[in-house]
């Protein structure tokens, strides 16, 4: 919301107030102040002139050589290019040494042999943005009123001396998007009560009832809806302080009839819509819902296909306004226009959400419906809106407001304590302190024993309960002045549940191990959903998603950490090692609108270099090996190591088929680790990646065995090595599995420390070394008791996997 220091002026005494110390004081009462902008500020020496004289540059077909009064004993000439230039207009002159719009510095020249001193200027030399120009000034200068005093700044007849404060509108103080609104905000805060000027409303004998009929088909579309005729009007540019204040306000200046409708609606919250009558070709107005195959042509010149979701106004058949959001080509306001229908409605906020959404029309008017309008001003925004009309563009308003519906308002009642609000806010505000804040607000309020029976205005249609009276005395009473206090009432220790805590001991791991979390989107599309899963499932899709990259469920975290991933690289950040814990989300069901089953996962993504090189060592890459690394430290953490296994998968076609396992837990599948396949990674922007995925409720929830506490054995340990020749498709897991069931009781440690394949090994083996440890906590191990435990675990081998013993 765009607000205008000068127009607030109007309603409140702000001569002692400057912008910056409104603006601060706005943002510490609750509404939050963007910023403040003067349209004149970085401008200079920029003058009203009258052209007195007017020719073709005779070297040109598009220059004009003008003769400019600036207020000096002698014209002076500029060249212009303007092709709407002339003499005897008023215009904006930037002289020598001046300063326009971004920074240009205007110097005397010379254009095609002419002495130019100075410029002649449209409003976009000024800073003015292309949507917010009057049409007839689009393509060329803009000409200032006769009144304009020639050789003066030319900034006071534009209001560019104006300060205008930006406002960011939280959707909970939609009263604050219109100027009486803010002008009610501002005069709580500094106890001011706003006058606004009435505007008088002189109506015709004729009854406007004799020209139209308003039906509405459901009050809950429209629970408020009212017609006003003005006729004999005639459409002409507006004056210029309204073009002005809708030019400083972001609102484009159309003609006297649509400026009004727009002005109304910056300074009510009030949307209205005006229809060229004639162009009706009815006497009745029906407000009802679009039917299926139906079409409206919009002001944009957009062909729209209605549904029964979309309220539309109709000419009693055919639609001629989308309500709420948008008008027909066929009824607006043009030069020909002599009848004005004056539209004032409430519509329903959802179902203008919707239409707005659907066909992507957001506007002024449909954002004011959207989050509220103030019910109690609907006929008086229209009554006042159809006295400037008549006013301004020459018309007489027809007696009385035709009603379709209406609704009948009344304040709202809240019950609250002065101990309450004390109490909630840790204050000691006493009875007068509160009834002068009530006073400032403007609510009604009366005692009634240890009560207070508060009265909101429909104006304030945001407040409703107890806690909604308590924040407005917290605002208006000052947030700097609450006291710090401590929480009363009982309080009782709290504790992690087993999950959590585990959670926590999950984080520190991998933390430890050189992985930082990332937290991205639950949000993505619905080829990334499906991505890194050989689970089936449905996606979940949202219903209004706010983009396409946003619009349904994850099914997986890889594809959020390789958007992390792909964002590091980007940025030159190579070396990039990141995990998520978080929920995705299947949908097992049939039904659309059925909840899905959110379940916690852990994943993991890492890329770049383990170790740079230095004056001792080589780069090494990240690889499968050092992410499952990571991972079995995570299960040794969590005493689950003996329970996991690895198989070989590829299943997952956006992994690499053979850098890629299924983690096991007691033969169930809880996840997978391995290299994104490379043509995946091209997609992400990525490159050599290694990711994992676990089901971390799944990992959590296992059982895990108590832990045993030993003393350290008194007695040696030995070690024996032994090389195995082995058919290559055999995993070293397989091998190290027999090992430990072979070996009996006294094998404390298997570590393989060799790996080969190439010259003296025939093609299609390996060869795979082992360091095995025996200890005996109770006595020193003797020959024959290895000796035995190596046979048996040789006898296996060459039984179960044919090895060989080197």
């Amino acid at each position: 919301m765009l607000v205008s220091y000068k127009w607030l002026n109007e309603y409140l005494d702000l001569s002692e107030i400057t912008p910056k110390e409104l603006a601060d004081k706005m943002s510490v009462t609750g509404i939050e102040v963007e910023g403040i902008d003067v349209p004149e500020e970085g401008l200079k020496k920029i003058v009203v002139g009258e052209v007195t004289d007017c020719r073709p540059h005779p070297d040109s077909d598009h220059l004009s050589i003008c003769q400019v009064n600036i207020g000096e004993e002698e014209d002076t000439q500029i060249v212009c290019g303007a092709p709407n230039v002339k003499s005897g207009i008023k215009v904006i002159v930037a002289l020598p040494g001046s300063r326009i719009v971004g920074n240009v510095k205007i110097k005397k020249s010379k254009m095609r042999g002419e002495v130019s001193n100075g410029m002649i200027c449209s409003l976009q030399e000024l800073g003015y943005a292309d949507s917010v120009i009057p049409k007839e000034y689009a393509e060329g200068i803009c000409y200032l009123p006769a009144e304009a005093e020639v050789g003066t700044p030319v900034f006071p007849y534009l209001d560019m001396d104006d300060h205008i404060i930006e406002l960011s509108i939280t959707p909970n103080r939609a009263d604050a998007l219109s100027m009486r609104g803010v002008a009610y905000e501002v005069g709580a805060i500094y106890r001011q009560t706003p006058k606004f000027p009435e505007i008088a409303l002189n109506e015709s004998e004729v009854a406007a009832a004799d020209k139209i009929q308003v039906k509405v088909t459901e009050a809950t579309d429209a629970p408020a809806y009212q017609i006003r005729i003005i006729d004999g009007v005639t459409i002409a540019p507006s004056p210029q302080w309204l073009q002005n204040r809708l030019m400083n306000e972001g609102i484009r200046p159309i003609n006297n009839v649509v400026d009004v409708t727009n002005y109304i609606l910056l300074l009510f919250g009030q949307p209205l819509h005006a229809f060229d009558y004639q162009k009706l070709d009815s006497k009745e107005i029906l407000v009802r819902r679009g039917k299926e195959n139906e079409s409206l042509v919009t002001l944009d010149e957009e062909t729209r296909q209605l549904s029964s979701e979309d309220i539309v106004i109709t000419n009693g058949t055919t639609p001629v306004a989308l309500a709420g959001v948008m008008g027909g080509l066929d009824s607006e306001i043009t030069e020909t226009t002599t009848t004005v229908a004056l539209e004032a409605a409430l519509f329903d906020p959802l179902a203008i959400r919707l239409t707005s959404k659907k066909f992507n029309l957001r506007s002024e008017s449909s954002a004011r419906f959207e989050k509220g309008i103030n019910q109690a001003t609907v006929a008086k925004a229209c009554d006042a809106a159809a006295a400037l009309i008549a006013e301004l563009a020459g018309g007489t308003v027809l007696k009385g407001a035709v009603i379709g519906s209406q609704v009948a308002v009344e304040p709202v009642e809240v019950t609250i304590t002065l101990a309450r609000i004390n109490s909630y806010l840790g204050t000691e505000i006493t009875d007068e302190e509160v009834q002068e804040i009530f006073d400032a607000l403007g609510f009604g309020h009366r005692q009634e024993a240890d009560s207070y029976i508060v009265s909101v205005p429909p104006r304030r249609w945001d407040i409703t309960i107890e806690a909604d009276i308590i924040e407005e005395v917290a605002r208006i009473y000052g947030y700097d002045r609450l006291p710090s206090t401590l929480p009363q009432g009982e309080t009782v220790a709290g504790h992690l549940t087993k999950a959590q805590r585990l959670t926590r001991e999950v984080r520190t791991l991998l933390e430890g191990n050189g992985v930082s979390e990332a937290i991205s989107y639950a949000l993505t599309t619905e080829e990334k959903a499906q991505q890194f899963t050989d689970k089936s499932s449905q996606v979940t899709r949202l219903d209004w998603p706010m983009t396409e990259e946003r619009a349904v469920l994850r099914l997986n975290l890889i594809s959020g950490l390789l958007d992390d991933v792909a964002y590091n690289l980007a940025r030159k950040n190579n070396r990039v090692a990141l995990y998520e814990i978080g929920r995705v989300f299947y949908q097992t069901g049939d039904s659309k609108h059925e909840l899905p089953t959110e379940v916690n996962h852990l994943g993991l993504a890492l890329t770049g270099n383990i170790h740079e090189k230095d004056w001792q060592t080589q780069a090494q890459k990240v690889d499968f090996f050092h992410l499952k690394g990571i991972l079995e430290n995570l299960f040794d953490s969590l005493a689950l190591t003996d329970r996991i296994r690895y198989q070989k998968t590829a299943a997952i076609k956006e992994m690499h088929p053979g850098r890629t396992a299924m983690i096991l837990l007691d033969d169930q599948e809880i996840g997978f680790l391995g290299q994104v396949h490379p043509s995946i990674a091209k997609d992400y922007e990525v490159s050599e990646t290694y990711v994992a995925e676990l089901n971390l409720d799944q990992l959590l929830a296992a059982k895990t065995e108590q832990l045993i506490y030993q003393p350290v054995s008194k007695f040696p340990s030995v070690t024996r090595d032994m090389a195995l020749l082995l058919d290559e498709t055999i995993d070293n897991q397989s091998v190290m599995e027999i090992i430990r069931e072979s070996a009996g009781r006294f094998l404390s440690a298997i570590r393989l420390f060799d790996v080969y394949q190439g010259k003296n090994i025939e093609a299609g083996k390996k060869s795979l070394g082992y360091s095995l440890t025996f200890s005996n906590p109770e006595a020193t191990l003797t020959d024959e008791e290895i000796n035995q435990a190596i046979a048996k675990i040789t006898r296996n081998l060459e039984e179960k996997v044919q090895a060989e013993i080197r």
